[in-house]
């Protein structure tokens, strides 16, 4: 038998990758002395934030102790005054001057950071990943002195940066052309007429987020000259597979209008609370867009439609069959409307719903308030052969007759209930002790109870909560 003082180092190194838990693999460097150096050797993930005291110097006994560091997450979520300071620009320099093979960096929460400290991060010519999150203090000049230094940069999220507004930066990103993943979200100077920017690194991104802050899109002031280039310029963006919209207005010939129906190789996208979008819009992204895997929409109601709208724009069951029709790979769609919704005539029915059902392959499907949705629905789904996951919220009407149906649905594994009033407990009695669904959850169904769902499923998961209904 071989003993553990007698594997080779390369062995080790493996079970330590094994060890996801940094508490378990901290427990197992401190064992002994050679799995100590061993472990610092290999360590490359480092995740800090308020218990780092005093910051600047213990970053730097850190970063001595793991020299092979590459992906270095600091985090000061839920800090307060009194748990010390936080790690300001200095800590900065240390990371570029001690870790010679950091490639991914995310900041968030970090209030002290300023552009000083992010122009200090350009002498990491290996860095491919900036992700900042609520970084206040840093401005689109911060931004730009890590394009200039950092060329093989892939990946830059910005959230909630709300000084980032010299846009420089997206002029030369674009010319780098090595972009791949871009996440804007909530930073109030970056608007979509910006984007274009980026030019000839269009043909390369590959995930675009982008989101605007829900109580100032109205206010913003959109610039015509963006507006035209929009409308004049070819974007090249057959290569972006995940698309993610929230809060947009979706307007034709401005913005990112004007992609929806050119990404050709898309397979995911999201559409939260865009006001404007129409069924041509979906149309012509159904059409172009063959390879389409998961739709998620979150229509506007009625009464979220901006007055200045000369004809309210809704989204009708054109959209669904058109996507029906065209996506035959699609595999998860999510439909709901906002809070506080009057909801129109014209928008989503059970028709435009039972179109997916009967001819795409779905293996997850979630409605959230979508009214139309009833038993008729229910019985649908027992043709659904690849359903895995149901997940059905504020669908009001659905009684315990369409419940006992899931008892027929060849492979469904995962459901999820909440806010639905016309579900009892009658409606899990096929269930109980069936070992026909592996996961339950059961949230504010105020006819349901606890004692009503156990043995429904292996794992359940229950909670009333009723103030949803006052």
């Amino acid at each position: 038998m071989v003993s553990m003082d007698n594997l080779p180092d390369q062995l080790v190194w493996e079970i330590f990758s094994r060890i996801k838990n940094t508490v378990d693999r901290n427990s197992v460097s401190l064992t002994c002395k050679r799995f100590h150096n061993l472990d610092n050797e290999q360590r490359k993930y480092l995740r800090v934030g308020c218990g780092l005291n005093p910051a600047n110097e213990a970053l730097t006994s850190l970063c001595h102790r793991f020299p092979n560091l590459n992906n270095v997450e600091i985090t000061y979520s839920g800090w307060m005054s009194k748990l010390g300071k936080q790690l300001e620009d200095p800590g900065l320099c240390v990371l570029s001057e001690t870790c010679p093979f950091l490639t991914d960096l995310t900041l968030s929460y970090c209030t002290f950071i300023t552009d000083a400290g992010l122009s200090c991060l350009a002498s990491c010519s290996k860095l491919s990943s900036l992700k900042l999150n609520f970084t206040p203090r840093i401005t689109g000049c911060g931004i730009f002195s890590i394009v200039v230094g950092c060329k093989n940069l892939k990946v830059l999220h910005l959230i909630r940066c709300l000084n980032v507004s010299n846009l420089e930066w997206l002029e030369c990103l674009g010319r780098l052309e090595t972009l791949e993943d871009l996440c804007v979200k909530n930073c109030r100077g970056i608007g979509e007429g910006a984007l274009i920017k980026l030019g000839p690194t269009w043909r390369n991104i590959k995930r675009l987020q982008f989101e605007v802050d829900a109580n100032y899109r109205y206010m913003k002031l959109y610039d015509r000259l963006a507006v035209d280039r929009w409308q004049k310029q070819w974007v090249p963006c057959e290569s972006i597979v995940e698309l993610s919209l929230i809060n947009c207005i979706i307007s034709p010939g401005r913005g990112l209008a004007c992609i929806l129906d050119k990404c050709k190789n898309l397979e995911k996208i999201h559409l939260d609370m865009c006001i404007g979008a129409r069924d041509c819009d979906i149309i012509g992204l159904a059409k172009n867009s063959r390879n389409l895997r998961s739709i998620s929409i979150r229509v506007p109601s009625d009464f979220s439609l901006p007055l200045l709208m000369e004809n309210p724009l809704r989204l009708t069951d054109e959209s669904l069959k058109a996507v029906a029709q065209n996506c035959t790979l699609l595999e998860s769609v999510s439909l709901s409307f906002s809070d506080g919704e009057f909801l129109s005539l014209s928008s989503f029915s059970l028709d435009g719903i039972l179109s997916l059902i009967k001819m795409c392959p779905l293996k997850e499907l979630s409605l959230d308030r979508v009214c139309s949705f009833n038993n008729i629905g229910m019985e649908a789904l027992c043709s659904a052969d690849h359903l895995q996951t149901l997940e059905l919220s504020g669908c009001q009407e659905i009684s315990d007759e369409g419940l006992e149906l899931l008892a027929h649905y060849p492979r469904l594994r995962v459901l999820r209930l909440m806010k639905c009033l016309g579900v009892t407990d009658d409606g899990f009695k096929p269930f109980i002790g069936s070992g026909k669904l592996e996961v339950l959850v059961v949230n504010d169904c105020p006819q349901v109870s606890h004692t009503g769902v156990e043995g429904a499923a292996r794992f359940v998961s229950f909670k009333r909560d009723l103030s949803w209904m006052y």
